[in-house]
This record gives C-alpha cells, sequence and structure tokens, in this order.
C-alpha cells in the first residue's frame, strides 16, 4: 500500500484517509459514518482506510499515534487532521471548508 498510498494522497482529487485498528472499538464506531459518507459524496471525494497494524510504515510516516485518526489530503499536502470520533455532518463541513 506505501507506494500507491503517496500516488492516492497526491491526487488532485481530495481524499479521506481513516487510520484506524480492528481491536479499537471507537474504529469500530466510526466505519459505519464513514462508509455512510463515501455513498453520500460520490465522486467529489475519495475515501481510504488504513489499518495502522496492516500499514505500519504509512502510520509512521504519517506521525499517527492514535485511532481513529482522520486526515483529508489533497495534491499531497495534509488540510485537515483530528483523531476521535466525528459525525457526518462534521466530516462533510470540513471536506467543505477545505476543497472549495
Amino acid at each position: 500500500m506505501k507506494g500507491n498510498f503517496n500516488k492516492i494522497i497526491n491526487s488532485a482529487t481530495p481524499v479521506l484517509v481513516d487510520y484506524y485498528a480492528e481491536w479499537c472499538a471507537p474504529c469500530k464506531a466510526q466505519s459505519p459514518v464513514i462508509d455512510n459518507l463515501a455513498n453520500e459524496a460520490g465522486t467529489d471525494i475519495r475515501i481510504i482506510k488504513i489499518d495502522i497494524d496492516k500499514n505500519q510504515a504509512i502510520a509512521q510516516q504519517q506521525n499517527v499515534r492514535g485511532v481513529p485518526t482522520l486526515a483529508l489530503y489533497k495534491n499531497g499536502k495534509q488540510l485537515w487532521r483530528q483523531s476521535g470520533l466525528h459525525s457526518k455532518e462534521q466530516l462533510l463541513n470540513v471536506i467543505k471548508l477545505h476543497t472549495k
């Protein structure tokens, strides 16, 4: 995933990355929100999930210290990042604020 990850976040299309872990209860609660957001956002944004245990190099490169952590990238630049649970409305607002 590492090589693809850099290609993905360097895209002109905004990319929301959900850094998570299988053992993380808050991550499991965040997952349906992310899935719902992906259905609603369509092609305006790409949403990917990164399991920090399976992709430790990416987590380390991006300095992910806690999960869930969500980050928004465009053209390789991190536009926003925050740990914790977020509602779909909060995430839609973040996307609108940073991508329009």
